[in-house]
This record gives C-alpha cells, sequence and structure tokens, in this order.
C-alpha cells in the first residue's frame, strides 16, 4: 500500500521503518525544518526493548543507555516507591536513554529501510487518503494515513493540559546517585524530584512544576527555585549547579485521553495520538513502539484494510485501557493538590507495596507487560509479518513476566 504518516517521532518513525520492511511504500511528513526529538529522558521497557530487538536495533541503544534495575522514591527518608525488575525473575531490565538515542535510531532505520520524509509540512487536516498542510497544500491520495502528531494532534482530540508538568535538563552524572535506578523525592504530592541516569556519562533531573506557575518560575530568579530544589533533596546540589539559565531546563507539559476510535476509514492513530497520560509509569514511547508494532502486524495478516484495522484497535485496546486507567489513578498520589493520597502513598500503599504479591505486580506493571500485549499481537490470527516479525513476537522472544 501507500501510506503517509504524519509526524516523525517516535510512533512515526516506528511505523515507517516496520512497514517498509513488510513491503510498503511510506512517506514521513513532518513540520520541522530538521528532524530532531522533543525532551530529554525515558525509560524503554521490557516492551519497547523487544521491537527494538525485532528492528535490530536494541544493542546499539542499549550500548548507549544506562541499564535500570530499580525504581524507587523516598518522602520523609521513608522508601514509598520501590519497584525492582528482579521481582520478574531472569534478565528483564529496563534501559534509560536519552531521547535523542531512540530518535536517531529509529530515524536512520527509517530511512535505510526506504522510507520517504518530507520536512516543513505541517499537517492541519486528512480526508479520505489525503493530507492537508498549512500552507494549503495537499499530499497525493494514500491507501492510508497514520496519525504520529503525538498529544497536540490536529487529526484526533485536543485534551486540556493536567495540572502539573514538569521541568527537564540533562547534566553530567554524580556518583551521588546509583548508575541503574530512577530515583525520586516527594514533598505530600505538591513537589516531586527525579534523577535518572541515561547513559554516556549523563542524567535526567526533573522538577513537578504546576502548569500555571512555569511563566511565574521563569521571571524569578533561577536561585530562588534551585534553593528550593536542594531543601527538597540536598545531594542533587552538583546537579543543580549545572544550570545556569532557565533555558537550560525545558518545560513539558501533559494530558490524559484516549481517543475514542484508534481507526477509521483509511485512518489509524498511533501513540499519544490515541493515547496521552502524565509520564508516572513511563510507558509513553513503549506504548508507541507496541501500537507501531500492532499495526505492521494487522496490516500484513488482513488484505482487506477495514479488517486490518478492526484488527489493530482489538490487538491494543486491552493494554492501552489498563495503562490509561493504572496512570488515572496513580498520577494523583505523585502530582496534585492534594493532601489524602499522598498521605496514604506514604503510610499504606508503601509498606503494602512490600508484601507478596505486590512486588512481582508492580514489576510487571512497570515493565508494560500486563494485559500480555506482545502474546496478543503474537496469537493474533493470519499470517506472519515479513521477516518472521510475528512469529518471534509469539515465540516470546524474551521472558516479561
Amino acid at each position: 500500500m501507500d501510506i503517509g504518516i504524519a509526524g516523525a517521532g517516535v510512533a512515526g518513525l516506528a511505523c515507517a521503518a516496520l512497514l517498509r520492511r513488510a513491503g510498503h511504500r511510506v512517506t514521513l511528513f513532518d513540520q520541522a525544518q530538521a528532524p530532531a526529538p522533543v525532551g530529554s529522558g525515558l525509560i524503554l521497557q521490557p516492551i519497547g526493548l523487544h521491537v527494538l530487538g525485532l528492528l535490530g536495533l536494541r544493542e546499539s541503544v542499549e550500548a548507549k543507555g544506562a541499564r535500570i534495575a530499580r525504581l524507587y522514591g523516598k518522602s520523609n527518608d521513608a522508601i514509598v516507591l520501590d519497584v525492582r525488575y528482579a521481582a520478574l525473575g531472569g534478565d528483564v531490565h529496563g534501559v534509560a536513554v536519552h531521547r535523542a538515542t531512540l530518535f536517531g535510531a529509529l530515524y536512520d532505520e527509517a530511512l535505510r529501510a526506504g522510507a520517504a520524509l518530507e520536512l516543513g509540512r505541517a499537517v492541519t487536516g486528512a480526508d479520505d487518503g489525503v493530507l492537508v498542510f498549512a500552507d494549503g497544500s495537499k499530499s497525493a491520495r494514500f491507501d492510508l494515513v497514520i496519525d504520529a502528531l503525538g498529544v497536540r494532534s490536529v487529526l484526533s482530540r485536543a485534551s486540556p493540559p493536567l495540572t502539573y508538568g514538569a521541568l527537564w535538563a540533562n547534566v553530567t552524572a554524580h556518583d551521588a546517585f546509583a548508575p541503574d535506578a530512577l530515583e525520586q523525592r516527594y514533598e505530600a504530592a505538591r513537589k516531586m524530584a527525579g534523577v535518572l541516569p541515561i547513559g554516556q556519562n549523563q542524567a535526567a533531573y526533573f522538577w513537578s512544576l504546576r502548569g500555571r506557575d512555569f511563566d511565574p518560575w521563569r521571571a524569578a530568579p533561577l536561585d530562588e527555585w534551585k534553593d528550593e530544589a536542594r531543601a527538597l533533596w540536598p545531594q542533587t546540589a552538583p546537579l543543580l549547579d549545572q544550570l545556569g539559565r532557565h533555558d537550560d531546563l525545558v518545560f513539558a507539559r501533559y494530558a490524559h485521553r484516549t481517543f475514542a476510535r484508534p481507526a477509521e476509514r483509511k485512518l489509524a492513530h498511533v501513540g499519544d495520538a490515541w493515547h496521552c497520560t502524565s509520564p508516572q509509569l513511563g510507558q509513553g514511547a513503549n506504548l508507541a513502539l507496541v501500537d507501531a508494532l500492532a499495526l505492521a502486524a494487522a496490516l500484513t495478516r488482513q488484505d482487506d484494510l477495514a479488517l486490518a484495522l478492526g484488527e489493530y484497535a482489538r490487538m491494543r485496546r486491552l493494554h492501552v485501557w489498563l495503562y490509561q486507567t493504572a496512570s488515572f489513578l496513580f498520577t494523583p498520589a505523585y502530582q496534585s493538590d492534594g493532601a489524602l493520597l499522598p498521605w496514604a502513598r506514604d503510610r499504606i500503599v508503601g509498606p503494602l507495596a512490600k508484601l507478596w504479591p505486590a512486588p512481582q505486580i508492580l514489576a510487571s506493571l512497570v515493565a508494560g507487560a500486563v494485559g500480555w500485549p506482545l502474546a496478543t499481537i503474537g496469537n493474533a490470527r493470519g499470517q506472519d509479518v515479513s521477516d518472521g516479525l510475528g512469529a518471534r513476537v509469539g515465540a516470546g522472544a524474551e521472558r516479561i513476566a
């Protein structure tokens, strides 16, 4: 088929690489004048690593990242979040990387596979396989358009931002922090700071911030905020000392939405364009990678486009719903102005999370394995994706849960 993809982010590039491998003709459109990632660090969970493995990219990405064995957070010096991949048994782990590392690997693979790329093309609409651009021009007619425009996609449905976003910065790593763990500190749910090693002697630092407080934060001297951040977590002083300007940090806004129709006539939504949420569970890029794999599998297994899009929606619906629901429930305990939920997090949920079977459940949740996403794709009826991708997913090349 002739396939047009709106958006050259993680979801769009992964779709391009997989669909080119399956023999489709693919053109990517992006509004940027030069390809570039947006954001700081992220954790590639076992499900995302599996998809990268199928593309032959896992080893190179892992080599540039940091192996993550544990996620933990403290409130008033008490550990209230402690997730260890070891609870799942075997060699299960996450890999934290700079977004540029993941973007670069997928971008190179999409072009190497033969996808065409048109930059400076801001999409404003789609009609029966034809993309409409901001300058009034239109694309050729495609058999299928894939919406990979992210959380603010004009092809799905906009959502208001969540109350809290986060400031992110890349800093030089420091030996005060574990090289294989995401560490966080909390004051109720109003304040949260985190440090994530992302490989190559770098770390990502983040600070929770209300959206309405971003402009006042920029207007105030940076040292005022740094004093507040040091007071919450004194050990971050060497990291904060590396930040000399407001522009050394990027503010990310988040939204929570699941678009009701993941696929329509000649149009499929992937990644944040279909389902977006806060980053509390760290699943955004991973869900996008699995979406891309499921869509490629469905299009290979079904000759009829309508049936293929229906199969894509069925393969992904349970997994997406479970993680959207979990994120909706978890987020207020870590980013909100309330007092009851963070109190319950510290006094009740934290201690209970140490009791069997909670460690295994939490590890499966973080690993992205709840809902059996890879088995669902691998067991879908029909022939396998070209190059044996579907067969390898069904065989369970990695033990995730």
